[in-house]
């Protein structure tokens, strides 16, 4: 039985991470309010766990997903001294940020949630490692900052983009830092009671089929 994917976000990330599997998926972004006081008051592994599930509830709350779908709501953030820093979002944030961060270390939080239409269950997990960030010169930093790849991002930086250089090295999954954990992903495909296969070979099967 053929599963329809549907990815709850935008990200382009985490778009690369499931067409580098072999994952035939649509994309319905949830719009969920990142913001929301009350979320950003939690942990922020907690946080990350919350708003995953929050996104893939949303769109299945909102959009006709189908009766036999699985949701994939994800949300990162990157905690440095028990504080979660979430997207610069401004130059002068992104500047400051990675000074903080330059020869230093922290957790990136990656949340995961995802719903099955067809049993009517869900399951949720958290991949966690740790970021080693090599000493950043001013000069690194700002044109690192220019390029305007840390603007929109966890933490400011990305593994899998212009700020790779200046990661020394990671404890823990590639992936989850890159926005979705594959190995998270396939633990909670089993935990449902289903095979890693049923997803991951869609597209394939597709091809053969056209």
């Amino acid at each position: 039985m053929t599963r329809r994917i549907i990815l709850a976000s935008a990200s382009p990330s985490r778009k690369r991470l499931l067409d580098s599997v072999n994952i035939n998926f649509d994309v319905m972004v949830s719009g969920v309010d990142e913001e929301n006081p009350e979320i950003l008051q939690l942990a922020p592994s907690e946080m990350v766990l919350a708003l995953a599930i929050m996104k893939a509830h949303t769109v299945k709350n909102t959009f006709d997903c189908g009766e036999n779908a699985l949701i994939i709501g994800c949300d990162s953030t990157f905690e440095f001294e028990g504080e979660s820093l979430g997207k610069p979002v401004t130059r002068e944030n992104a500047i400051a940020r990675a000074h903080l961060l330059s020869g230093k270390s922290g957790l990136l939080h990656t949340g995961h949630c995802v719903i099955d239409t067809a049993q009517g269950i869900e399951v949720s997990d958290i991949s966690t490692a740790r970021v080693h960030f090599a000493k950043m010169s001013d000069v690194e930093i700002e044109s690192y900052v220019d390029s305007g790849e840390p603007l929109q991002v966890a933490g400011g930086f990305t593994l899998d983009g212009l700020s790779a250089p200046y990661i020394t090295h990671i404890e823990g999954d590639p992936s989850g830092i890159i926005g979705l954990s594959l190995p998270t992903l396939r633990k909670i495909i089993l935990n449902l009671g289903l095979n890693w296969t049923e997803i991951s070979m869609a597209r394939n099967i597709e091809q053969v089929l056209a």
